[in-house]
């Protein structure tokens, strides 16, 4: 079937969506004097699938410092993230506690 010529034709238009990336967190492992350092180093390898030597740099950070971070992620995987590492020291009977940050 042929368009009318001359007629009231529309043409829908899209607007393409700006989509937004999730904002990101930086996960802050805060030092105490109880957790071992073996211990900050297995979370960071486990948690945050960080190598040895990644992993023994941020401890001695969080030794030195007071506290380093151990990565920044979407909120909701930063949040899980924080719950890994308090429910994995608890079973081993440790104080070790971290937080989230906005970047």
């Amino acid at each position: 079937m042929p368009l009318p010529i001359g007629g009231d034709t529309q043409i829908a238009t899209r607007k393409k969506e700006k989509i937004k990336e999730p904002e990101e967190y930086r996960v802050i492992l805060l030092n105490d004097h109880f957790t071992t350092m073996e211990f900050v180093v297995e979370i960071l390898m486990l948690i945050f699938h960080r190598t040895h030597e990644e992993a023994e740099r941020i401890m001695l950070e969080v030794h030195r410092n007071g506290r380093g971070v151990a990565g920044q992620y979407p909120h909701d995987i930063a949040q899980t993230k924080v719950k890994q590492v308090h429910d994995t020291a608890r079973q081993h009977e440790f104080p070790l506690k971290c937080i989230i940050e906005p970047i």
